[in-house]
């Protein structure tokens, strides 16, 4: 086997953990969303992702906590949001937790996109987007009055 490649084989292998357990907890502020951007792609990166998969779920995850900071909070920055990460060798799943106001996912229509664009309408695909990104989007509210968006992403 060619040394430079068996070299960057085993830093490949020394530097990608397949199981990774993290955990964020961020006030609910526009703000933060550049260090919620930043925890999931080193987690996802470090986890052994590719750099497109981590990138969608970037996104997604972006897409989920701005909902929560928009309509759960209403802008307000008191709310926490949580946020878990866990990895494995089939998948990355995503949990983000809040205590802010209910909200129903399947009340929300899928987005007529010749019409958002013809209007140059910004806004209304985050819920679309997640769906897209994702392998799986479940919503649920907690028995202790919080909700929980759980994200899912297989490995290719």
């Amino acid at each position: 086997m060619n040394p430079l490649l068996f070299r960057n084989l085993m830093k490949a292998s020394l530097t990608n953990q397949t199981n990774i357990k993290k955990k964020l907890v961020v006030k609910s502020t526009t703000d933060n969303l550049s260090s919620i951007r930043n925890f999931v792609k080193d987690a996802t990166s470090l986890a052994g992702f590719s750099a497109d998969m981590s990138n969608k779920v970037v996104l997604a995850v972006d897409e989920a906590c701005t909902n929560i900071i928009k309509h759960a909070y209403q802008h307000s920055p008191d709310g926490n949001i949580t946020i878990q990460l866990n990895s494995d060798v089939k998948k990355v799943s995503i949990k983000i937790i809040d205590d802010g106001g209910h909200f129903n996912p399947d009340k929300v229509p899928d987005p007529d996109l010749p019409k958002l664009q013809k209007e140059k309408k910004a806004g209304g695909l985050g819920m679309f987007l997640m769906k897209k990104l994702m392998d799986e989007v479940k919503y649920k509210n907690l028995s202790d009055n919080r909700n929980q968006v759980l994200l899912v992403k297989y490995r290719s």
